[in-house]
């Protein structure tokens, strides 16, 4: 009896382990990403990092084998898609990059999905008690005499102005604004590092100096730097020929409406035509996922409290999905839908 008892258990766990292999064989066979590579880029500014690192865990939790990413501009991040080399980012600003895409590129790679719709600003902020003392209203303003030596940091007469770095979409935007307004004598721009740059912004500010900058958001600046309370959105003097950037209620602006200088942008996912029709469950998610922007203000703002290794990066994103699990699981089923 008690050697057919000991058989009847031995039975039983082979049974329970067969049970558990086959199990997770059917469950890995379910994932429409098992045995597929991927590459991702992710842009050179660090604000965009968060983006990347969560498409790609949601890449991951469909199966996929994600390579870490490579870090490119956006003139060669265009190239590289278009010619396989790189199958996606969530880095895509639009209408700012439509400038910097091969003429291949319709052919080769698209637009799909939208991390953040419309949600992309872009402009110049000064500090909101110097706005008030010189009735600060637009560009133009930094004409004046007064107004230069406020934001002149450096000594060499004129506002000292935290722009892009050389090769950026906004830097030649604000270039050729810079040229257009006729404010290259009265304005110095600062093309530094641009993370570097605002840091010692940020610092002059909490030190009750006058700061002058571009930003865009989603970004941390305007978390740290809060528009309306510390700083305000300015107008530049006019519409450039043949731009028509309609003026928008923003809140924290010298004027509602204020007359930014750039359009509001689209970020988009863009990626590989190849991949995408090889890879439907990765084009559905693309479709599906976005980001809150106010999650992507916070995280930006870790990431400038410090909080900037991958492995930080990595936690948001373990606190994002903890935080949207609901969301996360819908996008992940309605990839899994479209194998």
């Amino acid at each position: 009896m008690k050697g057919k008892k000991c058989m009847k258990t031995i039975l039983a766990g082979v049974v329970l382990s067969l049970l558990l292999v086959l199990g997770g064989e059917v469950a890995a066979k379910d994932l429409p990403g098992k045995g597929i590579t991927v590459q991702p880029a992710r842009a050179t500014w660090t604000t965009g990092f968060f983006l990347e690192a969560l498409y790609s865990r949601a890449l991951s939790e469909l199966g996929y084998d994600v390579r870490n990413p490579k870090d490119l501009s956006n003139p060669i991040f265009y190239q590289a898609v278009c010619q396989g080399d790189v199958d996606f980012w969530a880095n895509g600003w639009f209408p700012l990059h439509d400038a910097q895409l091969p003429s291949n590129f319709d052919k080769k790679a698209e637009k799909v999905g939208y991390v953040a719709q419309a949600g992309a600003l872009q402009g110049y902020l000064a500090s909101k008690d110097m706005v008030e003392k010189y009735d600060i209203t637009s560009l133009d303003d930094f004409k004046r005499p007064e107004v230069k030596k406020a934001f002149d940091d450096n000594g060499d007469g004129k506002a000292d102005l935290v722009a892009c770095p050389p090769g950026w979409g906004c830097e030649k935007a604000i270039t050729k604004h810079m040229k257009a307004y006729g404010l290259n004598a009265h304005i110095n721009l600062i093309k530094a590092g641009y993370s570097a740059s605002m840091a010692d912004a940020v610092a002059r500010a909490d030190a009750g100096q006058p700061v002058f900058f571009y930003t865009w958001t989603p970004n941390w600046t305007v978390f740290r730097l809060k528009p309306g309370k510390d700083v305000m959105w300015l107008n530049v003097p006019r519409d450039l020929d043949g731009e028509n950037t309609d003026a928008m209620d923003v809140n924290g602006a010298v004027t509602n409406p204020v007359k930014m200088g750039f359009v509001p942008n689209d970020i988009n996912v863009v990626a590989n035509k190849k991949f995408l029709k090889k890879n439907p469950a990765a084009e559905k998610l693309f479709q599906v996922m976005f980001v809150p922007i106010q999650a992507i203000f916070a995280q930006n703002n870790k990431m400038f409290e410090g909080e900037n290794k991958q492995r930080d990066i990595e936690k948001h994103v373990d606190e994002f999905i903890a935080k949207n699990q609901k969301k996360w699981n819908t996008w992940l089923k309605a990839a899994k839908a479209a194998q």
